[in-house]
């Protein structure tokens, strides 16, 4: 195994064990943090489910084009989302065998009862409250499951995604083409 994939796999198991221990502990950590296209995501860890390393996806007919297709994570069928396609209303960009061994797949929540997967382009960690310096209402004409805004103390804006309210938006569930 390369120096590289071993390194990924070590931070991808301490992550999950962070994440496994916030959940357990009751710990200050409320997001996990990623990164879709252009944008820097928080989900709420409560939202979150498991991380899965890129697979073969089955791609489905006449589906959106943000829609990649369905996976079998541990044995369950999960629809893909790519999600920074999705947030900003186009097609899924072309993207290597290389670059998707890069990405990493959220599940949503089983508590959420729909099973689907979120492309991401990175992972970036868990962040709490004390991480960001400021936050604001996501203001008018946001889309209803976008949560607060956060600014970091070096000045990135965080958008929060509220995945249970995005589960359930007419825009999402609507992958028919």
């Amino acid at each position: 195994m390369s120096s590289k994939k071993k390194a990924l796999r070590e931070f991808q198991n301490r992550l999950a064990q962070r994440l496994q221990s916030a959940r357990t502990t009751g710990t200050a950590a409320s997001w996990l943090a990623v990164e879709a296209g252009a944008s820097h995501l928080l989900f709420p860890l409560g939202h979150a489910g498991e991380i899965f390393s890129w697979t073969d996806v089955q791609r489905v007919p006449y589906a959106r084009p943000w829609f990649l297709g369905v996976a079998n994570l541990r044995g369950g069928l999960h629809g893909v989302i790519d999600l920074g396609s999705f947030l900003q209303g186009g097609g899924s960009r072309p993207r290597g065998e290389n670059e998707l061994a890069q990405c990493r797949m959220v599940a949503l929540n089983p508590l959420l009862d729909i099973n689907c997967a979120l492309l991401v382009d990175r992972l970036l960690g868990l962040r709490t409250t004390e991480a960001f310096a400021t936050s604001s209402s996501a203001g008018n004409g946001a889309p209803g499951y976008f949560g607060h805004v956060y600014t970091d103390l070096e000045g990135r804006q965080w958008q929060e995604l509220n995945l249970q309210v995005l589960s359930q938006h007419q825009a999402f569930l609507g992958i028919g083409a």
